[in-house]
């Protein structure tokens, strides 16, 4: 968020983030030793808000949609006096839809607000507020089973849902922030980062659990819970960045150090009718369930985890054409309290530094490489219920840069190699057994990931944009084994924007993968085909104020399974459309 990371509860983000909230949404592909500290090899996403404006600004949008989709949402920006020293931003939504699943509907939400002041012509402080609520009804905990008894795999209409209609969710999630920056005279720059946030869930769901026979369906069990979550998060991040100079040259340097606390308490309610056969073939089943009572035991977490790190990262421009971009981080990562009767006990230190070079050979195209340790903290239990080590390993990446079409056009080559060991992999489940709650256990595999990547974007024509990629890549473990083969090998997207006049846009948008599987730990294997997903859209803008537009998503109503990490899933949303009006002032 801003340039700095978030922590996660054991992975997890309670309720959906409403992007209204942000000003555009980076992407930097490969591992990122130096900003995260985890260099998590895939990629880190990088939500950058929207700040106050000096000149007035607003605009509001009105949406409908499939399924009921009632969507509205403003942005009011501008000064508050009349040197402007004092700016302000006010964003908000609210959003209502059913869904193509059967009984679910989901509500949210969304407020933020923040205040920009200059304390002095190279001084600003921002203070900010978010706070967001959803509240989901009849939402699935947990998905379909995809494989019968006798090991073929299942096939349920694409709106099937194992939840009950009782099954509610709800999530909240408020967060503050203060921001002090100071530009010095001789070009560095300070800026401190405190934030507050607080994300709390409540909730009774319906998780089943089972293999059903494939000639009745029966054969699944029921598992309702009442549960409810509390974290609090406090960070701090501290950076300085500027210029220096060298051997007669100007370079770059970033230093920091970054502190964050989250403590987390967590709580379950049980029923005794937990194990009970569902009675029903999830084909036959429309989630009427008496709801039961989650007085026969409880069981839950309360746990505290620290994070500390200094990091500092250089440019240093070797020559007119060469750069060299050298760095680390050291982090101290420790937790302590107990998880659903597992201790979450954990301290790791860790330094992971990077180094990455660019080459300008001509005015057109550049060389780079770089390479990184990677240092990532599991939550993920084993067997016997311990939190698995932390992910070590390495990535680096060479590729080529190329401006074509007299620059119109970019293309860019990359070639990538990543070593992890330990990361979470080979997942099983283990069900309920009495009062102990189930849940899915991992063993830490050692894996490579190697591929190549080819990205084009830019102009095809004055009226025509092209983005697109096409990605190959395989992933096997320390022995040469096929691994994590819910990932597919090879994906392809690409996206079109056509203007046909000054006021018409038309995108399209195609998205395709190939087949990926997963083994269950009876030995099942559930498949999904290679598929591709097709999206279109339009918007006229009918003055200068006022815009129309329409989307139509999942266009070939291709069925597909969204996943297939867990040995539960369920399938995407089949062809569905939403309208907007928007209006900009």
């Amino acid at each position: 968020l801003d340039g700095i990371g978030m922590p996660f509860t054991n992975g997890a983000q309670w309720g959906d983030l409403d992007t209204i909230i942000y000003d555009r949404i980076e992407v930097l592909r490969g591992a990122n030793g130096l900003m995260t500290g985890a260099g998590q090899p895939s990629a880190t996403i990088n939500f950058v808000r929207k700040k106050p404006t000096a000149k007035f600004q607003s605009s509001a949008e009105l949406t409908l949609g499939s399924w009921n989709l009632k969507r509205a949402q403003a942005d009011v920006s501008g000064a508050l006096n009349a040197d402007a020293s004092v700016r302000a931003r006010l964003v908000g939504a609210a959003q209502d839809a059913d869904s193509y699943l059967d009984r679910y509907g989901r509500a949210k939400q969304t407020l933020y607000g923040v205040v920009d002041m200059d304390l002095g012509d190279a001084t600003t402080l921002s203070l900010g507020l978010l706070t967001q609520e959803t509240r989901a009804r009849s939402p699935l905990w947990g998905a379909l089973p995809m494989n019968y008894t006798d090991g073929s795999q299942t096939d349920y209409d694409v709106s099937t849902s194992t939840a009950a209609d009782w099954a509610w969710w709800n999530n909240s999630d408020q967060r503050v922030h203060a921001e002090l920056q100071h530009a010095f005279n001789n070009g560095w720059d300070l800026r401190t980062v405190l934030t507050h946030r607080e994300m709390n869930t409540d909730s009774e769901l319906f998780y089943l659990y089972g293999t059903p026979q494939r000639d009745t369906g029966q054969g699944l069990f029921i598992y309702p819970s009442a549960f409810s979550g509390r974290y609090v998060q406090d960070m701090l991040n501290v950076q300085a960045s500027g210029p220096f100079s060298l051997a007669g040259r100007q370079h770059e340097l970033t230093l920091g150090a970054s502190w964050a606390h989250e403590d987390a308490t967590e709580q379950s309610g049980y029923s005794s009718i937990t194990g009970q056969p569902l009675g029903f073939s999830l084909s036959d089943w429309n989630g009427q369930y008496t709801k039961p009572a989650f007085d026969a035991s409880y069981n839950g977490s309360d746990f505290s985890t620290n994070s500390m790190a200094v990091y500092g990262g250089t440019r240093l421009n070797l020559s007119d054409t060469v750069k060299l971009l050298a760095g680390g981080r050291f982090t101290h990562i420790s937790s302590q309290g107990q998880n659903y009767g597992s201790d979450h006990i954990y301290r790791h230190s860790q330094t992971t530094p990077y180094i990455g070079a660019v080459w300008d050979v001509s005015s057109h195209v550049s060389l780079y490489a770089s390479a990184t340790r990677i240092f990532k903290p599991q939550t993920e239990l084993n067997a016997n219920r311990q939190v698995l080590a932390p992910v070590q390993g390495r990535n680096t990446e060479l590729g080529i840069k190329a401006d074509l079409l007299d620059k119109a056009l970019a293309a860019q080559l990359t070639v990538f190699d990543t070593r992890q060991n330990g990361l979470a992999g080979n997942a099983s489940y283990i069900a309920p057994s009495g009062t102990q709650p189930g849940f899915t256990a991992y063993q830490g595999v050692d894996t490579r990931s190697k591929g190549i990547e080819l990205e084009l974007t830019g102009q095809l024509h004055e009226r025509l944009a092209l983005t697109g990629s096409i990605t190959h890549q395989s992933l096997k473990t320390a022995d040469g084994q096929d691994t994590r083969t819910f990932v597919p090998r090879d994906t392809v997207r690409l996206g079109l924007r056509y203007k046909p006049t000054d006021r018409l846009s038309t995108t399209a948008s195609l998205r395709w993968q190939s087949a990926i599987y997963s083994t269950s730990g009876s030995g099942a294997v559930a498949r999904q085909t290679a598929y591709a997903l097709l999206d279109v859209g339009a918007s006229y803008e009918l003055n200068k104020h006022w815009k129309a537009s329409a989307q139509i998503r999942n266009l070939g109503n291709q069925k597909y399974i969204n996943s297939l990490y867990w040995e539960q899933a369920y399938y995407g949303a089949p062809r569905h459309g939403q309208i907007s009006l928007s209006w900009v002032f």
